[in-house]
């Protein structure tokens, strides 16, 4: 393994940083050893090793929703079920856990 002697200093959000180191400590991870991993997943994949772009829809806050906004939210998700825009919930899981070798 090479000696770790490159220093990197990088200006983040305090609260990112909060909730990424506490994640990381309990996955015992040091975040240097993240930033590492991240840094050669970049080599490894030529990029960002995840996609990077603007979501076509965003998620809805419901706590932002007025009374009628909401109930039309509903409906929404209620025509989707009608028409067949759904998923399983245990296909969902189970894909998710295939993937990730759970």
């Amino acid at each position: 393994m090479a000696a770790k002697s490159a220093n990197l200093y990088a200006r983040i959000e305090p609260d990112v940083k909060e909730q990424a180191e506490s994640i990381l400590s309990t996955l015992g991870i040091p975040a240097s050893n993240a930033i590492n991993m991240f840094y050669k997943q970049i080599i490894l994949q030529r990029g960002l090793p995840f996609e990077v772009k603007i979501p076509s829809a965003r998620p809805v806050d419901i706590s932002a929703l007025s009374e009628a906004e909401f109930h039309e939210e509903l409906e929404k998700g209620y025509a989707d079920v009608q028409a067949g825009r759904t998923k399983n919930a245990r296909e969902v899981f189970d894909a998710i856990r295939k993937d990730y070798g759970l």
